[in-house]
């Protein structure tokens, strides 16, 4: 009794908590479990509604009353302008709509903060709720306990209005089969649009409702959001009275779990998340496994018995002939333009002052970070928002090796790509028994942990502080650290070019096309008899390398380091970055990364305060005009250019399978 005394009023404020992220997330799992849209920007449909509210808040019944219904009604619109957007994008996957949403979130948490100031806004509720109520001895806010009332009374109406109403039945329809749905005279696009609106009006009821609790300000979207999805995978899409008890446990671990075991609260949610995601893709059955068997009932299948003799007794596999036909090409053809953007890049040095040199080192790093992405999601197909990870393994490794006299540049390049390749190989299991959408949750969860780790394990990274005065990286043993920003240039090019040269080697060599090919017709490779699981594990920890090359290179040039360069929006940047020169294309890569370090440090600079802004458009015009990259202009293979496998996973013949590659029939068997 006196323990629960003592945490009763976290315990009730987990509670309360848990009840707001509950009405945030059923509009989410709304968007997504039924109209099939993954939002990125529902936490700024939260936003719009908590600043309306807050702003119009007077402490009267009559201002709560006009701030909920102003807030509810601007984010239902935006929800209903959100699946206009969304719309073009309905047969190109999950990937373009988080692009697009994102770059969405951008452009809105902008506008916002130039509408109502980047200060955090005070909220006004009435007299009557502005105080406390006794609860077993301990006073309490009673508007808090009134929200606790009103959110199961929101539960309740929702499952009977999803479960018992012809709305309801026309909103799983849409979910379960569009086409009965159109049968039967109702249009799936109609209901599409009211879902969207109704998971908007859903956030933006949460925003006035909720920001007394998480008031309107800076981050405030992004925390929502992130909180959101966690509570969406925790419970699930099926059930809201599920996603209203993993609402509940999560704001219990974000109150009391804080006051009960500090030192773990950061961590528990998403590493909840992660183990969540990864025992469901442990049950379900490898994409493309199933291929290999016959229809139930027909016997043993002789591709799954061949697979087997194959596996036990060939030492050497056969590549399959289709895999020639993947996107590639002359390598004349591909040399180009690789020997035209490093002549662009030896000369910048020449052309550019001081500071653009700076900028274009650290455009360098991200393009690594960036090529890392690429491997994983052009060429693996395993789309990827967490490769930040192993990028902060090699920073903070980087960082910590010349703080502790370890200086010389190539000493730092190899132990920080090292170390990155151990921490992909120990989180690489979770990550390669999944494909889609849950690929990008699973390594989102990945990347927020090592957030948490970046902020809470203070003695080696700093905190939220960062690291700063490190001594400069040398060149090579024994030489002057470097300080001047042409020298800095100089050597990340030179690392970069190793990196980028060893990587085309690779990728172009048989082992890339197996790779391509177990992204292409994986139930093929596996009845051929290749360990597919090997195959990613192995790009999974070559690319975590790669990205801890990157990440050592974004320290010696910035000489600082910081959580917010290995967080989750530099994550975004790498995927648009790889979006925007094609999927398949390293040098598109590197194009998108330089472009996106221009548009947020050069451009911006230019017009300050709205690099967001700037950033929002960019992902929005490229997930639009750009759906195969820049290099699905000139319609060449892997490194050089794009070819039909280049567009954004998603599109179709672009994730399932090269245009080449075999298809499943429905019994079962391969047919080219």
């Amino acid at each position: 009794m006196e323990l629960l005394d003592a945490h009763l009023v976290p315990a009730v404020d987990g509670v309360a908590f848990g009840l707001l992220l509950f009405v945030v997330a059923a509009g989410l799992s709304l968007a997504f479990g039924t109209a099939g849209v993954l939002n990125l920007s529902h936490g700024t449909l939260y936003a719009i509604g908590a600043y309306t509210g807050a702003e119009l808040s007077d402490g009267t019944w009559g201002g709560l009353a006009l701030g909920l219904a102003a807030g509810t009604a601007a984010a239902c619109v935006a929800g209903a302008g959100l699946s206009a957007a969304t719309a073009p994008l309905a047969r190109r996957g999950h990937l373009a709509q988080a692009l697009l949403t994102f770059g969405l979130a951008l452009i809105g948490g902008d506008l916002l903060i130039q509408l109502f100031g980047a200060d955090e806004l005070p909220v006004r509720v009435p007299e009557a709720l502005d105080s406390s109520v006794t609860l077993l001895g301990h006073r309490y806010p009673a508007y808090r306990l009134c929200f606790i009332v009103m959110a199961v009374l929101l539960a309740a109406f929702g499952t009977w209005v999803l479960t018992r109403t012809r709305m309801g039945a026309a909103v799983r329809a849409a979910a379960d089969d569009p086409q009965m749905l159109a049968a039967t005279g109702h249009s799936p696009r109609a209901v599409h649009t009211g879902v969207l609106a109704a998971a908007g009006a859903l956030a933006g009821a949460a925003g006035v409702l909720g920001a007394p609790i998480i008031g309107p300000g800076p981050g405030t979207s992004e925390n929502v959001l992130m909180l959101s999805l966690v509570v969406v995978v925790l419970g699930g899409l099926r059930s809201l009275w599920a996603t209203f008890f993993a609402a509940v446990a999560v704001g219990e671990v974000q109150t009391l779990g804080v006051s009960v075991a500090p030192e773990l609260a950061p961590y528990l949610l998403f590493a909840a998340m992660a183990a969540v995601l990864v025992l469901r893709s442990r049950f379900a059955e490898p994409a493309g496994a199933g291929a290999a068997h016959g229809p139930e009932g027909s016997g043993p299948d002789p591709v799954a018995r061949l697979r087997r003799r194959l596996a036990a007794g060939l030492r050497r596999r056969p590549l399959p002939a289709w895999t020639g036909r993947l996107p590639g090409g002359p390598a004349r053809r591909q040399a180009a333009p690789l020997l035209v953007l490093l002549g662009v890049l030896i000369a910048l040095p020449a052309l550019l002052d001081s500071y653009s040199i700076s900028l274009a080192g650290s455009a360098l790093a991200l393009g690594l970070l960036a090529v890392s992405v690429t491997i994983l999601t052009g060429y693996a197909g395993l789309p990827t928002l967490g490769q930040t990870a192993p990028f902060a393994v090699g920073a903070y490794a980087t960082a910590n090796l010349a703080d502790a006299g370890w200086a010389a540049g190539p000493v730092q390049v190899v132990l920080s790509a090292l170390a990155a390749a151990v921490f992909s190989a120990v989180v690489g299991p979770a990550v390669i028994r999944a494909r889609g959408t849950t690929v990008l949750m699973i390594t989102l969860a990945i990347g927020e942990l090592t957030g948490a780790v970046v902020n809470q394990l203070k003695s080696v990274t700093g905190g939220a502080d960062g690291l700063v005065g490190f001594p400069a990286t040398q060149a090579l043993w024994g030489g002057e650290g470097m300080l001047e920003e042409r020298e800095l240039y100089t050597y990340a090019l030179v690392v970069a070019v190793v990196a980028v040269a060893l990587t085309l080697l690779v990728l172009r060599s048989p082992a890339g096309k197996l790779l391509t090919g177990t992204r292409g017709a994986e139930a093929r490779m596996r009845a051929s008899g290749h360990p597919v699981g090997r195959y990613l594990l192995v790009a999974h920890i070559c690319a975590g390398a790669l990205a801890g090359v990157g990440g050592s290179l974004m320290v010696t040039v910035q000489q600082y380091l910081s959580p917010a360069d290995v967080g989750f929006e530099i994550a975004a940047f790498a995927l648009l970055a790889v979006v925007i020169g094609g999927t398949t294309s390293v040098i598109g890569a590197l194009l998108g990364a330089g472009l996106i370090v221009a548009t947020r440090d050069w451009v911006a600079g230019s017009w300050p305060g709205h690099g967001p802004l700037l950033l929002g458009v960019l992902f929005v015009a490229t997930v639009y005009v750009l759906p195969r990259g820049l290099a699905g202009l000139r319609g060449g293979g892997p490194g050089g250019g794009s070819g039909p496998a280049s567009g954004t996973p998603g599109t179709p013949g672009s994730e399932d399978r090269p245009p080449s590659a075999p298809t499943t029939t429905p019994a079962g068997k391969v047919s080219p």
